[in-house]
């Protein structure tokens, strides 16, 4: 249905609490980045108006810390653009905090606990192989 395919890959040993919060905040990444994953806005039956979500499935997938690495060099290599969560963000409290520890860290050394991806399907596949499902 779908040409294109959306991946969020988190490190497989985040508590609860932190996969979903990297998973919102990696989502609202990709989302604010391309407007084209928005679909149309939502109305209930009563005329209540809500939020657009995102038009297509996001699938979540889990990999180790050296897989996850290997997903970000990937990204890069193929010039994907993605939206990325480092453990050092966890520590901070707001989004100028969040930006000035991630310049920090350079791809080699950066610890990734999450990426996002939006692009072909067969790219996609290809930059999260070693990903399994999360859960």
């Amino acid at each position: 249905m779908f040409d294109t395919k959306i991946a969020v890959v988190l490190r497989d040993d985040l508590q609860t609490w932190q996969a979903l919060n990297v998973t919102a905040f990696l989502s609202g990444g990709l989302a604010g980045e391309n407007q084209t994953i928005i679909g149309e806005a939502y109305r209930d039956r009563m005329g209540n108006n809500y939020n657009a979500l995102i038009r297509q499935p996001i699938i979540v997938l889990s990999a180790c810390e050296n897989t996850i690495q290997k997903i970000h060099q990937r990204s890069l290599t193929r010039g994907v653009k993605s939206s990325l969560y480092i453990e050092e963000m966890f520590s901070t409290g707001h989004d100028a905090a969040n930006r000035a520890v991630f310049a920090e860290y350079d791809p080699e050394d950066a610890k990734v606990v999450g990426i996002a991806l939006h692009s072909d399907k067969k790219i996609v596949d290809k930059i999260t192989k070693g990903a399994k499902m999360y859960g």
